[in-house]
């Protein structure tokens, strides 16, 4: 880091420039010798910090499906006698909800974990353990977002009133995740059915109600083994700190190997519940099937790439492009193919 002292009136300031970040922090020295952050959140040049804050590209892994949810609702409403009209609010709603309702989850995770993060040499550098953020200002962001995220489902009103009544408990929940390595091994799990929740939100927005409930519910059930997979092969990365730190994951607790196998087996079972969605939502045919198809050589090539052998030890970098390259690709894949045959039928 660089640094070079500026005078802002009567206050001696730091302006810390993080070349990792291409950003500019400002500091300043307080009396116990420590360096406070200073007026990042209100500074519009420093907002992707926030946006760095969250992995806002991460939001590429549940929203697809919540878009494909909603694509084969419209589907059925299409088929309807009469057709039920599409609103144009519905579709902004649920983009407004996506993002704030992960953006709040994500940064309450940062907050909750700062101090981990801070003893973890692969998390230090993140924003609240090495003071680039500070903890009040990641809170009220999300603050900010969670309202955000309550007064979005407003624009479903009149007509659905449950996005309103279900956004308080499903905002618990997503948060109530942040806990979880603290005490139970289904943290991996937990997240999951946390990413469950886009396309089951999504189907009720454009159904306005969980019904016909198979084809949401099985499109949620292998999005939730999905991130349980991905989530397994990521936190390998942290086996040996969550053994030191007490925490349940299961890479920590059972080992490395066995988390990889769990995870080939979260994705088989994933591979197998899309496989049969077309078995319950009849505009799903021959095209979806080959996206199929498709995702299993994807994921089958992801363990390919991170799976310890003798002579291969686990490579971190291997372990970066599996849970964020080959997945991103999974869920823009196909859902890019769902929309095809919705489209095309």
């Amino acid at each position: 880091m660089n640094f070079e002292s500026c005078r802002d009136g009567k206050r001696i300031m730091q302006t810390r420039t993080c070349p990792s970040l291409d950003g500019r922090y400002f500091f300043q020295d307080t009396h116990d010798g420590k360096s406070r952050c200073y007026g990042i959140f209100f500074r519009m040049q420093n907002i992707f910090h926030y946006f760095h804050l969250i992995r806002f590209s991460h939001t590429l892994f549940a929203l697809p499906f919540a878009l494909l949810s909603y694509g084969m609702a419209l589907k059925l409403n299409a088929l309807e006698t009469p057709p039920i009209p599409f609103h144009w609010f519905d579709l902004v709603g649920i983009l407004l909800c996506m993002v704030f309702a992960r953006s709040a989850a994500m940064g309450f995770n940062r907050f909750v974990d700062h101090r981990i993060d801070a003893e973890n040499p692969r998390t230090a550098s993140r924003h609240l353990p090495s003071g680039i953020l500070s903890a009040k200002h990641v809170l009220l962001f999300v603050t900010i977002c969670s309202a955000g995220f309550v007064v979005s489902t407003l624009l479903f009103l009149p007509e659905n009133w449950i996005p309103l009544i279900a956004s308080v408990p499903v905002l618990l929940f997503l948060c109530g995740y942040s806990y979880t390595k603290r005490w139970t091994v289904t943290a991996h799990f937990w997240l999951g059915a946390a990413l469950m929740l886009a396309p089951l939100a999504a189907w009720v927005v454009g159904r306005q109600g969980l019904f016909p409930m198979m084809p949401p519910l099985l499109l949620g059930l292998a999005v939730l083994f999905w991130t349980a997979g991905f989530d397994l092969i990521y936190a390998a990365q942290d086996a040996d700190i969550d053994k030191k730190q007490g925490l349940y994951s299961i890479p920590g607790r059972y080992g490395i190997v066995a988390a990889f196998r769990l995870s080939a087996l979260c994705h088989v079972i994933a591979v197998i519940l899309w496989g049969i969605l077309p078995f319950f939502y009849e505009p799903f045919g021959m095209i979806y099937g080959i996206g199929i198809g498709l995702v299993a050589v994807i994921l089958a090539v992801e363990h390919y790439l991170v799976m310890p052998r003798r002579n291969r030890p686990i490579d971190l970098q291997r372990i970066n492009v599996a849970f964020f390259q080959l997945n991103v690709l999974v869920s823009l894949g196909l859902a890019a193919i769902g929309f095809f045959e919705l489209i095309k039928g």
